[in-house]
């Protein structure tokens, strides 16, 4: 049955609300554990048991993190790590130009620094030499280095990895071949002989925790290491940046990790944090949506190493300077970023939404931007997109899926049948290069794998409630005691509640899209409201032509500092209309 009878609200799409177990396991957490309907309501969604609440709500990365060594090649890489620091080798760590790779090179470039050691970073620049390692660059790099540490990238770099003429170690994510490069090892929970418990985990996790073998091989040698909950604000970021599913470990390193970013000790991450008027203590939301952008915005339009560079400084200067030109750079991606959509979005309707794939390609689009607005066209149109952005013969782009299907598997299979010059990444999203003549056959097979999958059954997303509330029962202290159950993200969507039969008192447009509301129940409780991009749709024109009637309002509920005054905000997603009655 629809919630609240809603089966299409003003931007169409049906209310889902709470199944039947999840309800009776929410009722069972309330007797068994004392705790508010809400809160249970989302544990049990979670698949929190009663009884199992408190080491939920308090996770503890002691008894989360998971051994080291349970990944394949991870003592070789920490030995031949730890062997080049002990001889004082030269070593030379190359990353992916994205915000886990900054992460992962900034965590390696802080732990060596610690133990008096440095490190040449190289991030490739992605138009000129695209993802991953090269055999120019590994050559170069190999000339002058004892070991190259690839971080975030070098899975399937066979050629380039055999080029270096030094020991190499990889240390990725992304999803591997039948095949892997011969070197000291590849540690990467995504290799085919993996059991992929670990698969949720991004580059800069695996990173931690070769860091982690590395400080026990020096216990081992009675050796004291440097201090690793330090670095958590560093993997964190990357996790959050990244999209990995905030499950299991992933969760108590987000939890813990921000906590760590809130001591302000990291000058590149204060400085970050500044230039984007973040004024309050950083929650994963930040971190998504603020802080990695603007990392990503060096590798996307600017000089690729910018973001490593910020994240890695110990000099609060340093760090101001490299804030500020980042912020910059992600002012001008944005407005790259909404040209680029723009002719995308046309594109793709005019080849029709209702395909296993939606895509788009043209001459010129930056390359730096095609991943953003293939999410932004996945976002639209529930269904994997593809962006591509041609220069000369070949086209540049990068995909995004949806829960449920691998893209990223579907992208390595055209790059073996010889559809893609290079393709590959995780299932839910990939990178490719396609030759102009074969990019219409590229994409036919790709939709075609993908139907397999069942991303052309998907219609319209169906927006899913957690509970109904009444706007006197919004409070801070609610709002504080769900975010105990986060930090929220992919995978762990944030708490959204349904407020019924709402009217509304005061609505006005800010900006060229946006609205800001109040409502009330009637009954003395009254809540602020925002929603972001309202007018792109029939939602905005609808609630600001209210008109007396009551709305059915439905969003995520977060505090509002403005001022100094500590308030409930509902960070408004939809709406449908609510009888009179």
């Amino acid at each position: 049955m629809d919630f609240l009878d809603v089966s299409a609200s003003l931007t169409g799409r049906r209310w889902i609300g709470p199944g039947a177990e999840v309800e009776r396991q929410a009722e069972a957490i309330v007797q068994e554990d004392h705790l508010p309907d809400a809160l249970a309501r989302i544990l049990a969604r979670r698949g929190v048991a009663p009884g199992e609440t408190a080491a939920f709500l308090d996770p503890k990365l002691g008894s989360l993190l998971p051994d080291p060594r349970s990944l394949l090649d991870m003592e070789a890489a920490a030995a031949r790590f730890l062997l080049a620091v002990k001889q004082r080798q030269r070593i030379a760590i190359f990353a992916d130009y994205d915000v886990d790779g900054g992460s992962s090179a900034a965590l390696l470039i802080d732990w060596l620094r610690r133990m008096g050691r440095e490190a040449t970073l190289y991030i490739p620049d992605r138009i000129d030499e695209g993802y991953g390692p090269n055999v120019p660059a590994m050559q170069e790099l190999g000339r002058a280095h004892d070991l190259i540490l690839c971080v975030d990238c070098g899975t399937l770099s066979h050629e380039p990895v055999a080029a270096a003429g030094c020991d190499v170690v990889i240390l990725d994510h992304h999803l591997g071949a039948e095949t892997l490069p011969d070197c000291v090892a590849v540690v990467n929970p995504n290799r085919q002989d993996e059991d992929g418990a670990l698969a949720h985990l991004c580059a800069a996790a695996v990173v931690f925790l070769m860091l982690v073998e590395a400080n026990r091989q020096l216990r081992e040698e009675k050796v004291q290491g440097p201090d690793l909950m330090s670095l958590l604000d560093l993997v964190a970021l990357a996790t959050v940046a990244d999209v990995a599913p905030l499950i299991g470990v992933n969760r108590a390193l987000v939890r813990q990790g921000l906590k760590v970013m809130a001591r302000r000790e990291r000058p590149g991450l204060s400085a970050l944090s500044d230039v984007a008027r973040l004024t309050t203590a950083p929650a994963a939301y930040h971190l998504g949506f603020l802080l990695g952008p603007r990392v990503n915005a060096g590798g996307r339009i600017g000089a690729a190493d910018l973001g490593a560079q910020l994240l890695a400084t110990d000099n609060p200067t340093e760090a101001r300077r490299l804030a500020e030109r980042l912020d910059q750079l992600n002012t001008e991606r944005r407005e790259i970023e909404a040209e680029v959509r723009a002719h995308a979005m046309a594109q793709a309707e005019a080849r029709g939404l209702e395909a296993p794939l939606v895509w788009a390609a043209g001459e010129g689009w930056h390359p730096g931007v095609v991943g953003i607005v293939a999410s932004r066209l996945k976002e639209a149109t529930n269904r994997p997109a593809v962006v591509i952005g041609f220069d000369g013969d070949e086209g540049k782009g990068s995909g995004r899926s949806v829960a449920g299907v691998d893209l990223g598997a579907s992208i390595q299979k055209l790059a073996a049948e010889g559809l893609l010059v290079k393709g590959g990444g995780h299932k839910m999203a990939a990178g490719l290069t396609v030759a102009r003549d074969k990019l219409e056959p590229a994409m036919a097979r790709l939709a075609e794998l993908l139907d397999k999958q069942g991303a052309g059954a998907a219609g319209p997303a169906d927006l899913r409630i957690d509970a109904m509330l009444m706007p006197g029962a919004a409070t801070p202290e609610l709002v504080e005691m769900l975010e105990q159950a986060g930090p929220y993200g992919a995978s762990a969507p944030a708490p959204r509640f349904a407020f019924p039969a709402q009217r509304i008192s005061f609505a006005k447009r800010v900006g060229e899209t946006h609205l800001k509301i109040a409502f009330s129940d009637g009954m003395g409780g009254r809540i602020e409201a925002i929603c972001f991009g309202a007018f792109d749709g029939d939602l905005g024109p609808a609630l600001e032509g209210h008109g007396g009637r009551p709305f059915h309002l439905a969003g995520k509920l977060e505090i509002n500092d403005w001022g100094g005054r500590r308030k409930v905000q509902l960070r408004l997603e939809d709406a449908a209309p609510a009888s009179e009655s």
